[in-house]
């Protein structure tokens, strides 16, 4: 198994990725916000997509910490509020 990379996963101008889990109350409490503005997301749950669990740990300092956030500039965010994504958005 390949280890997975940011790069695989660096989502569209004004979108962000966020790594996430089915039981996350911050995950669904973030994603309802995104869906409420109307700022796009793509959603990648590391219990169900092979190497995503390493690559959050990378970038986590070995922590599994959800929701982390891949924003268009490659760079990564663990639990941003709405204002934070917004910010970082340019919205």
């Amino acid at each position: 198994m390949s280890t997975a990379q940011i790069s695989d996963f660096t989502p569209e101008a004004g979108s962000i990725t966020m790594f996430s889990t089915e039981w996350c109350g911050y995950c669904k409490r973030l994603k309802t916000m995104l869906s409420a503005t109307g700022i796009g997301f793509t959603e990648v749950d590391i219990e169900n997509t092979p190497g995503t669990p390493e690559l959050v740990e990378h970038v986590n300092g070995g922590n599994q910490t959800v929701p982390t956030v891949v924003y268009p500039d490659g760079t990564t965010a663990t639990n941003p509020s709405l204002n934070d994504v917004k910010a970082k958005l340019g919205l």
